[in-house]
């Protein structure tokens, strides 16, 4: 069985992390870490998953490919990230969401996505 913690365990680590959920090709929350935040996370990930899967149809729509990664900032420090991984097949699709601090270590959560999602996307496709 997939444990979502033990995957996500190393980006809980990193500075500044508060929150983060996976969701899969149809939007349902697979995995949801809200503890270090008082925001919905659930919610914040499901708005920004249609805001990404606009920008990504935007971006084939000027005839680039579909955007796989996007970062956000706000004005009061916060920083959301959002990667999508794509299997060998399109419903084995999955979106990361995480927030963090601006004054945490973005590069280093970036890495820990990417990684991260591959690992996951992996697991799942496998089930």
């Amino acid at each position: 069985m997939l444990d979502f913690n033990e995957q996500m365990k190393k980006l809980k680590g990193v500075k500044g992390y508060l929150g983060a959920a996976i969701l899969n090709n149809e939007g349902e929350t697979l995995y949801l870490d809200e503890e270090g935040t008082n925001s919905d996370i659930a919610y914040s990930a499901s708005v920004f998953n249609d805001a990404f899967l606009e920008i990504a149809e935007s971006s084939m729509d000027i005839g680039f490919s579909a955007t796989n990664m996007l970062e956000a900032r706000t004005g009061d420090g916060h920083v959301f990230l959002v990667q999508r991984v794509t299997g060998e097949e399109e419903m084995n699709t999955l979106t990361f969401f995480s927030i963090f601090k601006s004054n945490g270590n973005v590069p280093l959560a970036k890495m820990v996505i990417s990684r991260s999602a591959t690992k996951v996307l992996a697991l799942v496709s496998d089930i």
